[in-house]
Protein backbone atom coordinates (compact mmCIF):
# COMPACT_ATOMS: atom_id res chain seq x y z
CA UNK A 1 0.00 0.00 0.00
CA UNK A 2 3.10 2.32 1.09
CA UNK A 3 4.18 1.72 -2.22
CA UNK A 4 1.45 2.17 -4.57
CA UNK A 5 0.82 5.98 -2.21
CA UNK A 6 4.49 6.70 -2.83
CA UNK A 7 3.94 5.87 -6.47
CA UNK A 8 0.73 8.26 -6.85
CA UNK A 9 2.31 11.19 -5.06
CA UNK A 10 5.76 10.99 -7.20
CA UNK A 11 3.25 10.70 -10.55
CA UNK A 12 1.25 13.83 -8.97
CA UNK A 13 4.70 15.74 -8.50
CA UNK A 14 5.52 14.72 -12.07
CA UNK A 15 2.62 15.81 -13.50
CA UNK A 16 2.65 19.33 -11.35
CA UNK A 17 6.41 19.65 -13.10
CA UNK A 18 5.23 19.25 -16.30
CA UNK A 19 2.23 21.93 -16.22
CA UNK A 20 4.45 24.19 -14.25
CA UNK A 21 7.73 24.14 -15.91
CA UNK A 22 8.61 26.88 -18.28
CA UNK A 23 8.33 25.79 -21.96
CA UNK A 24 11.56 25.72 -24.06
CA UNK A 25 12.67 29.34 -24.84
CA UNK A 26 9.53 30.56 -23.69
CA UNK A 27 10.06 34.41 -21.79
CA UNK A 28 9.54 35.38 -18.10
CA UNK A 29 6.63 37.19 -19.29
CA UNK A 30 4.83 34.63 -21.35
CA UNK A 31 5.29 32.22 -18.46
CA UNK A 32 4.58 34.55 -15.59
CA UNK A 33 1.13 35.38 -17.26
CA UNK A 34 0.27 31.44 -17.73
CA UNK A 35 0.87 30.73 -14.61
CA UNK A 36 -1.27 33.27 -13.26
CA UNK A 37 -4.04 32.02 -15.52
CA UNK A 38 -3.48 28.55 -14.21
CA UNK A 39 -2.72 29.19 -10.42
CA UNK A 40 -2.97 32.95 -9.60
CA UNK A 41 -1.21 35.53 -7.75
CA UNK A 42 -0.48 34.99 -3.84
CA UNK A 43 0.97 38.16 -3.63
CA UNK A 44 4.50 36.93 -3.92
CA UNK A 45 6.92 36.58 -6.92
CA UNK A 46 5.92 32.82 -6.78
CA UNK A 47 5.74 32.28 -10.25
CA UNK A 48 8.64 34.63 -11.52
CA UNK A 49 11.45 32.97 -8.82
CA UNK A 50 10.33 29.60 -10.05
CA UNK A 51 11.42 30.50 -13.51
CA UNK A 52 14.68 32.14 -12.17
CA UNK A 53 15.48 28.80 -10.36
CA UNK A 54 14.92 26.97 -13.20
CA UNK A 55 15.79 28.83 -16.37
CA UNK A 56 17.93 31.73 -15.06
CA UNK A 57 19.59 30.65 -11.60
CA UNK A 58 22.48 33.38 -12.14
CA UNK A 59 19.71 36.36 -11.81
CA UNK A 60 20.55 36.95 -8.48
CA UNK A 61 19.01 40.32 -8.84
CA UNK A 62 15.58 39.87 -10.82
CA UNK A 63 13.71 39.86 -7.62
CA UNK A 64 14.98 43.64 -7.56
CA UNK A 65 14.75 44.34 -11.04
CA UNK A 66 11.21 43.72 -10.54
CA UNK A 67 10.73 45.44 -7.53
CA UNK A 68 12.57 48.43 -9.45
CA UNK A 69 9.26 48.83 -12.11
CA UNK A 70 6.66 47.93 -9.46
CA UNK A 71 6.55 44.35 -9.82
CA UNK A 72 6.73 42.98 -6.66
CA UNK A 73 4.45 39.65 -7.09
CA UNK A 74 3.59 38.01 -10.38
CA UNK A 75 0.65 40.10 -11.35
CA UNK A 76 2.24 43.26 -10.51
CA UNK A 77 4.32 42.65 -12.94
CA UNK A 78 1.50 43.28 -15.52
CA UNK A 79 0.45 45.94 -13.68
CA UNK A 80 3.12 48.57 -13.34
CA UNK A 81 6.18 46.70 -15.39
CA UNK A 82 4.80 45.52 -18.45
CA UNK A 83 2.38 45.63 -21.07
CA UNK A 84 1.51 42.93 -24.30
CA UNK A 85 2.85 44.93 -27.43
CA UNK A 86 0.18 46.92 -28.95
CA UNK A 87 0.23 45.07 -31.90
CA UNK A 88 -1.47 41.91 -30.56
CA UNK A 89 -4.53 43.79 -28.96
CA UNK A 90 -7.89 42.99 -30.43
CA UNK A 91 -9.19 46.08 -31.13
CA UNK A 92 -13.41 45.85 -31.41
CA UNK A 93 -15.35 47.72 -34.20
CA UNK A 94 -16.94 51.04 -33.36
CA UNK A 95 -20.46 50.48 -32.51
CA UNK A 96 -23.42 52.75 -32.58
CA UNK A 97 -25.11 52.92 -29.04
CA UNK A 98 -28.32 55.72 -29.41
CA UNK A 99 -30.51 56.84 -31.43
CA UNK A 100 -28.59 60.27 -31.37
CA UNK A 101 -26.11 58.16 -33.14
CA UNK A 102 -23.49 58.15 -30.38
CA UNK A 103 -20.60 56.28 -31.40
CA UNK A 104 -18.99 54.03 -28.26
CA UNK A 105 -16.00 52.08 -28.81
CA UNK A 106 -14.95 49.18 -26.81
CA UNK A 107 -11.18 48.91 -25.28
CA UNK A 108 -8.81 47.55 -27.48
CA UNK A 109 -8.16 44.65 -25.41
CA UNK A 110 -5.79 41.39 -24.51
CA UNK A 111 -7.00 38.45 -27.41
CA UNK A 112 -8.02 35.14 -25.83
CA UNK A 113 -6.03 33.28 -25.64
CA UNK A 114 -2.54 35.17 -25.70
CA UNK A 115 -0.41 34.37 -28.86
CA UNK A 116 2.60 32.05 -28.24
CA UNK A 117 5.88 33.26 -27.17
CA UNK A 118 8.28 34.37 -29.54
CA UNK A 119 10.94 33.27 -27.68
CA UNK A 120 14.17 34.17 -25.82
CA UNK A 121 17.72 32.68 -25.85
CA UNK A 122 18.64 30.33 -23.14
CA UNK A 123 19.69 31.90 -19.85
CA UNK A 124 17.52 34.85 -20.50
CA UNK A 125 15.26 36.37 -17.87
CA UNK A 126 14.29 39.08 -20.52
CA UNK A 127 10.76 39.49 -22.01
CA UNK A 128 10.19 37.86 -25.49
CA UNK A 129 8.98 40.90 -28.18
CA UNK A 130 5.35 40.09 -27.46
CA UNK A 131 6.17 42.45 -24.37
CA UNK A 132 6.97 46.35 -23.54
CA UNK A 133 7.67 47.68 -20.91
CA UNK A 134 5.40 49.67 -19.38
CA UNK A 135 6.87 54.24 -18.51
CA UNK A 136 6.00 55.25 -15.19
CA UNK A 137 5.20 59.10 -15.53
Amino acid sequence: MNDLIENLEQELRDYQDAVTDPKPRECLCCYVNRMLELGGCDNTLRWAKRYRNLRVPTAVALERRLGDIGGFCDCELFLNGYDLHERLYIVPPEVVVDEYGSIEQEDPHWPEPLPECSGVRAGSARPCDNWVRLRRR
